[in-house]
């Protein structure tokens, strides 16, 4: 993520959910996956609250975290 040239940064949290990193740095935009309805993302309130956007983006085919861990843990384990 971080590589891409729209991407000013890539923060990793280790809370539940992360709405004291939204409210620090107050992001321009929130990206969250179609799996969720737009009142579901957490932060959207808070997002939307200072003018910010919130966006629902299109999922690709296995490319789910949880899927991409799993090819990971997967491939270490063969070797």
């Amino acid at each position: 993520m971080a590589s891409l040239m729209a991407v000013d940064a890539v923060v990793l949290f280790d809370e539940d959910t992360p709405l004291d990193l939204i409210r620090a740095i107050r992001p321009d935009v929130l990206l969250k996956g179609t799996d969720y309805a737009l009142d579901e993302v957490v932060g959207a309130y808070i997002v939307q609250a200072y003018g910010g956007r919130v966006v629902l983006i299109d999922l690709e085919p296995d490319c789910s975290t949880t899927d991409i861990i799993h090819r990971i843990l997967k491939t270490n384990t063969l070797h």
